[in-house]
């Protein structure tokens, strides 16, 4: 869905609350009946059912008629609102622009704060791909069915927010991380190019190995990108220095699958490298060798122990797992593609 931020300014407190209160309700139900949003809200009855009118008028929220009861379920543009709120409460953000990327998981709009300052705004949905290819093979949230696509959309930020965090402190090449509230992550914008919409370069060996010596640092680190394509590599415009984005899916490289992932990274790279520039090097890393180096030196800097130590669960860490190697196997990708044409640098 295209987010639509002209109503935000207009919806009164109260809207928000029911808001609020149909979230809370979607815990524990897929249909969140009214005197269950009128008791969470703490509004009169009658004003309730008024307000939850004018939100489903916006589609912020949808009525729901079963044969049980009739209820309200809340919807992406609810959950956008949401979370646009909480980031312009904090005054992390006051307006917002043009889309600038759509995928099958994520969109991405150009925003900005108070002084004027563009950011990007990731808004994750693994909801429409993703999570309709794993349901159909095993309910990986067992009791819990209601809101299951914004509960995982908001563990893939979660999860992204915390990884790219802890590489911008430790002065990896990935945007500035500016602030975060549900299933959105907001970002410092680079003036860059996505390297997919990039025709030709100058020395494609120079970015070859510049790239793998970043997967090589990240293993080195304890971890593994899962994606790393030329979709999640941006190409700045003024240097043409690459920048890594995209972090949901990444895992350690303790993971009992890091080899797979960490050979498919490397062969991501050097089949894009000969299709689009001709450019094919007989040197490339391979897992065992980074391992055998990093039990020799016995390294004790480990970016996946410092996340796992951030606060985000190792429960949630392996459901997300298992939702991207099904998303990696059907070639799902968080950030599809940008908008824009082919550019030579």
């Amino acid at each position: 869905m295209k987010l639509d931020a002209t109503d935000l300014r207009y919806i009164t407190s109260d809207e928000f609350r029911v808001l609020s209160a149909v979230e809370i309700g979607s815990k524990n139900h897929e249909i969140v009946p009214t005197p269950l949003v009128v008791q969470i809200s703490g509004l009169r009855n009658g004003g309730v059912n008024k307000l939850l009118g004018s939100l489903a008028k916006r589609n912020l929220v949808a009525r729901v008629q079963n044969a049980k009861y009739d209820g309200y379920r809340l919807t992406y543009g609810g959950y956008d609102y949401l979370a646009m709120r909480a980031l312009s409460k904090r005054d992390s953000m006051c307006s917002v622009g043009n889309q600038i990327g759509v995928g099958k998981e994520a969109d991405v709009y150009i925003v900005a704060d108070g002084e004027g300052n563009e950011m990007v705004l990731k808004l994750h949905r693994l909801g429409r791909i993703s999570f309709r290819a794993i349901k159909e093979k095993r309910d990986y949230l067992g009791k819990r069915k209601s809101a299951s696509w914004m509960y995982m959309s908001r563990l893939a930020a979660q999860k992204e927010w915390a990884f790219m965090k802890v590489l911008y402190e430790h002065d990896f090449p990935v945007p500035k991380p500016v602030d975060h509230a549900r299933h959105c992550i907001l970002m410092e914008a680079i003036d860059a190019y996505p390297l997919r919409q990039i025709s030709d370069i100058p020395s494609p060996g120079r970015l070859y190995s510049t790239l793998m010596d970043i997967i090589v640092r990240l293993a080195h680190s304890g971890l593994i990108h899962c994606d790393f394509n030329e979709f999640n590599i941006l190409i700045r415009r003024d240097t043409g220095e690459p920048v890594v984005i995209d972090f949901p899916q990444m895992v350690s490289t303790s993971h009992e699958n890091a080899e797979w992932y960490f050979n498919r990274d490397v062969e991501c790279i050097r089949t894009f490298f000969r299709r689009r520039f001709k450019y094919e090097s007989a040197l490339y890393p391979r897992f065992k060798s980074i391992k055998n180096e990093d039990d020799k030196e016995s390294q004790g800097f480990r970016l996946d122990v410092m996340v796992a130590a951030s606060g985000f669960a190792r429960k949630d860490q392996k459901f997300l797992e298992e939702v991207s190697l099904q998303s990696l196997l059907t070639g799902c990708r968080s950030t599809d593609y940008f908008l824009g044409s082919t550019w030579k640098l």
